[in-house]
């Protein structure tokens, strides 16, 4: 079974929040637009074995909206003001979904003002660096086609009760938050201090992380983007390794919690030779431990590929006493490149054997990048669906992908817990035999 995959008794309630009945006609209808009904559904799962585990509980088998236009709004677009804000660290895909919910508010449903907050949630603040942009479509046209983040974006929480307040100022009646687990708990307490205020305003989260590990669904965007761009480094450290006698290739790759980019990459650039994940229970010593098998390798082969997760160093930190965090709250971890590179080189000098190790890290090269075709398509269908889910009046969710289809996803499902690999899944298991590993 998958590691996020959650029993009945585990989960969490899936109906979406809504503001009130929606009772205006979609202007979505003058173009002959295909309705989702507020009926159809999907299940969470759709593997045999996750279903079993639901066969005495059939009536509790988790089931999720379809995402979509629907047939009538709950907001006046005519009347209202939107916000777009984007948190956490930059990601391939963040222009494309900034530039799609400006044109879908806007030429779409009628909405005239549509503001994009500066530096994440600090600027929503009252602290904040630079003042609300307003979106156009003029602004946003060409937006897609450079990496980064229009808005630029922040790290760490700010006061809840500050930037409802913002809101209210402003007169936004949707927020549109874009980021991972972090800013979606941010979110969710945006979300109880406007029900507690009892304010009429919908929060609708677009997740954004480049290492896909947010519960509950299958693909966030810039992850399809960050395997592509790892291509040009894992075919740089193999032509290293080959061109020396003896030679190691040893790529660092994002992944604080969940090696699913790391995985991926290995899958397709077949070159390399062991993949390490945090996930994994990582084997330094012992006859089939990593540095005797590199060395078996090495014995044979004369040259190998490493891709190692960044969130190893968990195993493999030097210094267990002190936790750094930075401000999100996220564990600051040792570069376990360097780590592990220096593991490297002690053991083979111990033995005196000679080996040529070149390490590469293109992580911040990766994320700053442009989507690829694949992202940019996903995020212009992600957009849209916010879009519609936030005109509809639903607050308190996440737009999300599901069992190949969009769907409507409760915000506190998506930051229940990260998604991982599984260990003893088919994921892993064809990492393992496309490697050869043995640790």
């Amino acid at each position: 079974m998958d590691a996020d995959f959650l029993k009945p008794e585990e989960l969490n309630d899936l109906t979406i929040d809504k503001l009130g009945t929606p009772t205006y006609e979609s202007p979505l209808a003058q173009n002959r637009c295909h309705f989702t009904e507020d009926n159809e559904k999907i299940s969470l799962y759709s593997h045999s074995d996750h279903l079993k585990a639901y066969q005495d509980f059939p009536d509790k088998l988790p089931m999720l909206e379809y995402a979509g236009p629907r047939r009538r709004i709950f907001f006046k677009p005519e009347n209202i003001n939107c916000g777009i804000v984007t948190c956490g660290g930059l990601c391939p895909g963040l222009n494309d979904v900034i530039r799609i919910l400006t044109l879908n508010l806007f030429w779409q449903y009628g909405v005239k003002k549509i503001y994009g907050f500066r530096y994440g949630y600090l600027g929503m603040s009252s602290k904040a660096p630079m003042p609300a942009v307003l979106l156009t479509p003029e602004l946003v046209e060409d937006i897609h086609q450079r990496g980064g983040d229009i808005l630029s974006t922040s790290r760490g929480p700010q006061d809840i009760d500050d930037m409802v307040n913002t809101l209210e100022k402003m007169e936004i009646a949707i927020l549109f938050v874009i980021g991972g687990d972090g800013t979606l708990h941010g979110a969710r307490e945006l979300v109880r201090v406007i029900q507690k205020r009892q304010l009429k305003i919908s929060i609708i989260g677009i997740p954004k992380t480049i290492d896909n590990d947010i519960s509950g669904i299958e693909q966030s965007f810039g992850f399809s983007t960050a395997v592509e761009a790892t291509r040009a480094a894992i075919l740089s450290a193999h032509e290293e390794a080959k061109g020396a006698w003896n030679g190691v290739g040893l790529v660092k790759l994002m992944g604080r919690d969940s090696g699913f980019i790391a995985a991926h990459a290995t899958l397709a650039n077949s070159d390399v030779n062991f993949c390490f994940v945090p996930e994994v229970p990582f084997r330094l010593e012992g006859v089939n431990g990593f540095l005797n098998t590199l060395e078996e390798r090495l014995n044979r082969k004369h040259h190998a590929v490493i891709v190692v997760a960044e969130g190893l160093a968990q195993q493999l930190s030097q210094d267990k006493g002190t936790i750094r965090k930075d401000a999100s709250g996220n564990v600051i971890f040792d570069d376990i490149g360097l780590i592990l590179k220096d593991i490297i080189k002690k053991h083979f000098n111990s033995r005196q054997i000679p080996i040529s190790l070149k390490y590469i890290d293109p992580s911040y090269m990766i994320r700053s990048l442009p989507a690829d075709s694949n992202d940019s398509a996903f995020c212009v269908m992600l957009g849209q669906n916010a879009a519609h889910a936030g005109m509809s009046g639903r607050t308190n969710m996440v737009v999300g992908y599901c069992n190949q289809h969009f769907v409507h996803l409760p915000i506190d499902l998506t930051i229940k817990e990260r998604k991982k690999i599984d260990p003893n899944g088919h994921l892993w298991q064809t990492v393992i035999e496309t490697t050869g590993q043995k640790c």
